[in-house]
């Protein structure tokens, strides 16, 4: 299951955001908002991707947990322009659909290559899941370690052991896999 998206190049985060001073309290403080640059962007990114997903058949899991990579290729008009400064806008109108993650936090993003066209500026994206599941490598990797959960009198509880290690939290507990707080159930 793989979604291809192609956007013309997004505001950079140079201008995504533009800030404003108001008084509070009879203080200045200083506020965010998203510049109409980055609205305009979004509005129409967020409408191509509502059309691609139905296209393309994705099936969107807003599972908190779930993680995507999301390969691309960049198309810039100039060779002074940085990749990572074109991320945060076209991340979260994604985000904002709700039609592909629940939200970019969960994203590993990977510029594949950079290449210059000054006629057709871009970014391709090629978004899926990734195999991994919190620490494990795989879900068969997760299924052998929860299935040696089941018999352990920790499970009947609610684990938080293995629910960190399913959100991908490191802990001291687990070495190699293996959990040393780990105690096989009494059978009656």
């Amino acid at each position: 299951m793989k979604l291809h998206l192609t956007t013309p190049l997004p505001p950079s985060v140079n201008h995504y955001l533009g800030t404003k001073i108001i008084n509070k309290n009879g203080r200045p403080m200083s506020i965010l908002y998203e510049t109409n640059e980055a609205r305009k962007y979004k509005k129409q990114f967020k409408k191509y991707i509502e059309e691609q997903v139905k296209i393309q058949e994705w099936e969107s899991s807003l599972d908190k947990a779930q993680h995507y990579y999301c390969d691309c290729v960049f198309y810039f008009d100039r060779i002074d322009k940085d990749p990572n400064n074109y991320f945060k806008c076209s991340l979260d109108a994604i985000t904002e659909t709700q039609l592909v993650w629940a939200d970019d936090n969960t994203v590993c993003e990977r510029v594949n290559r950079i290449l210059y066209d000054s006629s057709n500026p871009r970014i391709e994206f090629d978004i899926y899941p990734v195999e991994y599941i919190g620490i494990f490598d795989n879900i068969e990797s997760l299924s052998k370690f929860e299935d040696k959960c089941e018999k352990c009198i920790r499970y009947n509880r609610n684990c938080s052991i293995l629910r960190k290690a399913k959100e991908g939290r490191i802990q001291v507990e687990i070495t190699n896999l293996q959990c040393s707080k780990y105690k096989e159930k009494k059978e009656n």
